[in-house]
């Protein structure tokens, strides 16, 4: 509509500048391009996908047609209530209300005009479902498995998922496949299950040199580049952006170093900055993260690339990046692994925490959270809980039967092998709690006491923490054990360790914007020609955890907003 792309030595031209290949930033330029502009991805790494490559994939909106599909009805102001209650001081109304109204509308574009495609359990409940406007199910949907084989050559460039999040290099998708492997040795359904899904893997691998079947984030984000690829959007790969071009207040492109030389981009409508905030710079993690003093005192398993280049670019253009959030980041406990290469891992712990036979203690032996509460939750119970001056560390403890039946961190269940993580000191083992404690540090006297504590109800299902008395506790827990889900005594030796540290999931604190994605400056005034979504955008969350898919959810719908508001734009100036 505006015009045709051109390249002329080391200049290129476009309508929309996308920097950043996630979900926010492949959601803008499809949107963009789909109404008639010419747009540009640039990546920094050599692999599309970003950190929703290796994320679960799920997406949390409300209100969508795919929950009225359900017969779950809700109205915006049911949802709004929930954001309220979540953000408290931090709510901002007019881009809540943005995402209230364009999620549905964005989820409905992107599953009738592109290949995203998603499923929706019906039962998911919100991370604090029983707070004022919170559901037990219809806001949080996963991305549809996906066969890579129609990205055709591009599938190579995919970015992988977490190795610790597979088995045998394989994606698990979220929800059922986990629960069928995880009985695989208990229910002929789901060993026949596991077999097939087995089989199919390795028939990939052997003739593709990968699994096919993608799941979670990388179904979603070989959705979107699918979407990309049909919409003959380009896409260049290892190629960072050096700095953006600045005309007379407004921001008009970049320099993109590509190919060994510098490429200038002229973006004749605006750049849209989805760079995946800055889990991995250390001077900014040091500025914004309280429980690491230098920088160096967090784990994130987000990728290595996401280093903050959205933010500092935006700053460049007079962006203000926000810094008043309760807490800067998505906050997860991770462990810290050895892969059998040599490599080191990072593994978060979701679900397993939940599980009955599962307690979480500090060095001191004493529990201090509810274990089955959402990661975010659990973490800010952990920074709490430490002692001054004191590493921030939590561990998971569990007896033999337990492991074997559920895992825990990397450990696999039975009939999977311990040897690997015992033999690197991931896995900590003690025939007794007394020998447990002194392997792993923690004070035994104290971690005796909090083990009988504990199993004096554990049987009838009561605890002292509350653990399995939220919906979402239940959800994670085990179904099919009672009374609790989520509770089980730590009984027979040998006991097991891990150590838990702080991660997260990505960044909260990003460039603030208005309600159509555009940055703001100092003041509160637009940025002329400047869009941030995903990580690099302030996230509307208020920095809280609402439900799960709150980074996604966002990242899609305000990709789909900053996309939509630049072609209104060109349209309105050409008009004029």
């Amino acid at each position: 509509m505006i015009g045709n792309e051109r390249n002329a030595g080391d200049t290129h031209e476009c309508d929309v500048l996308v920097v950043g290949s996630g979900a926010a930033g492949m959601s803008a330029a499809i949107t963009a391009r789909s109404r008639g502009l010419d747009v540009l991805i640039v990546e920094k790494e050599p692999r599309f996908g970003g950190t929703t490559a290796r994320s679960g994939g799920w997406l949390w909106i409300p209100g969508t047609s795919l929950a009225r599909a359900y017969g779950i009805e809700e109205t915006p102001d049911q949802a709004r209530t929930y954001l309220r209650h979540e953000a408290g001081n931090n709510y901002d109304a007019a881009r809540v209300d943005a995402f209230l109204s364009a999620g549905p509308e964005a989820v409905d574009f992107f599953t009738t005009k592109t290949a995203l495609r998603f499923d929706m359990p019906l039962v998911f409940p919100d991370y604090h479902a029983e707070a004022p406007g919170g559901v037990q199910g219809g806001r949080s949907m996963v991305t549809r498995p996906f066969d890579g084989r129609e990205l055709g050559d591009h599938i190579k460039t995919l970015g992988s998922p977490l190795p610790e999040l597979t088995v045998f290099g394989m994606m698990l998708g979220s929800g059922k496949e986990i629960i069928h492997f995880m009985r695989a040795t208990k229910s002929l359904t789901s060993a026949i299950y596991v077999a097939k899904r087995l089989s199919r893997h390795l028939m990939d691998v052997l003739r593709y040199g990968r699994g096919m079947t993608l799941t979670n984030g990388n179904a979603l984000a070989g959705r979107l580049r699918k979407s990309a690829l049909d919409l003959n959007i380009p896409m260049w790969l290892s190629s960072p952006v050096r700095e953006l071009t600045i005309e007379d207040g407004a921001v008009t492109g970049a320099i993109i170093a590509r190919d060994g030389r510098n490429v200038r981009v002229r973006a004749r409508c605006g750049v849209v900055l989805a760079c995946g905030g800055f889990p991995h710079d250390v001077a900014r993690r040091r500025k914004m993260f309280p429980h690491a003093p230098t920088g160096a005192e967090h784990y994130s398993p987000g990728p290595t690339g996401n280093t903050g280049d959205g933010l500092r670019l935006a700053e460049t253009a007079g962006g203000r990046i926000e810094d008043r959030l309760p807490n800067a980041a998505a906050w997860v406990p991770v462990s810290l692994t050895k892969r059998k290469d040599g490599s080191s891992g990072v593994m978060p712990h979701f679900i397993d925490r939940a599980k009955p036979g599962v307690i979480a203690v500090m060095r001191d032996g004493n529990r201090f959270a509810n274990e089955g509460n959402s990661y975010h939750d659990f973490v800010q119970a952990m920074m709490k809980a430490a002692k001054p001056g004191e590493e921030i560390a939590a561990f998971l403890i569990c007896d033999h039967k337990t492991l074997r039946k559920y895992g825990l961190g990397c450990v696999p269940p039975f009939p999977m092998p311990l040897g690997h993580h015992l033999r690197t000191g991931y896995l900590m083992r003690g025939d007794t709690l007394e020998a447990l404690a002194a392997q792993a540090g923690i004070d035994a006297k104290g971690l005796v006491a909090t083990v009988a504590q504990f199993n004096a109800t554990a049987a009838q299902g009561h605890d002292a923490f509350g653990k399995g008395s939220k919906a979402y506790n239940r959800y994670q827990g085990d179904a099919l054990h009672g009374p609790n889900p989520c509770v089980a005594p730590v009984a027979q030796g040998p006991f097991y360790a891990i150590k838990m540290v702080i991660g997260d999931l990505g960044t909260y604190a990003g460039i603030v914007t208005d309600a159509n994605a555009r940055a703001l400056d100092a003041e509160g005034r637009v940025i002329p020609g400047l869009y941030a979504a995903g990580n690099d955008m302030a996230s509307v969350m208020g920095g809280n955890y609402p439900g799960a898919g709150i980074t996604l959810g966002p990242a899609l719908t305000f990709g789909y907003i900053a996309g939509r508001h630049l072609a209104e734009s060109a349209v309105e100036r050409s008009a004029a």
